[in-house]
């Protein structure tokens, strides 16, 4: 049985922790082709999420190559907050959402082989913000490119509490 990491943000509600880390969350929009979340009896999908911030893709390149780990981190947060903002779409209350799973891929060179302190950097911030409805089943891998050249994409499936 896994150990549950500590709640290291202070704050009685999600929101609050977001708040004490500095974070809002952004507003997301569908497009012609997809939605930011779909929700399937009490199972909500979302849409793979980039690292966008006020409209603008926040890093480019292969990680091992083109972007270092912590660049590389840095993106998955986002992307993990663009998933936070998607998920409060669908449930209404950032409160309600518990993650059950996060597919995190990386575009890496062949070798790079850290995909998962990759994706720890996006586990930990759905940990700090939601506490144990933040943790959840994950998947690391690494790819040979994603959409608009971007290091990371982040796609995650969650509830309503």
């Amino acid at each position: 049985m896994s150990q549950p990491l500590p709640q290291t943000v202070k704050g009685d509600s999600a929101s609050e922790r977001l708040q004490a880390l500095g974070l809002k969350l952004p507003v997301l929009a569908g497009t012609t082709y997809l939605v930011p979340h779909r929700t399937v009896g009490s199972t909500i999908h979302l849409s793979g999420q980039l690292p966008f911030k006020d409209g603008e893709l926040l890093g480019r390149g292969v990680v091992g190559r083109d972007v270092e780990l912590e660049t590389a981190q840095e993106l998955a947060r986002h992307a993990a907050l663009n998933a936070l903002a998607a998920a409060v779409q669908a449930v209404g209350d950032l409160d309600r959402v518990r993650i059950v799973q996060m597919l995190v891929f990386v575009a890496s060179t062949p070798d790079f082989g850290e995909q998962s302190q990759v994706a720890n950097a996006a586990s930990e911030l759905l940990i700090e913000v939601l506490g144990e409805n933040g943790r959840h089943a994950r998947t690391a891998i690494g790819v040979a490119g994603l959409p608009l050249n971007t290091p990371v994409e982040i796609q995650v499936i969650c509830t309503a509490v």
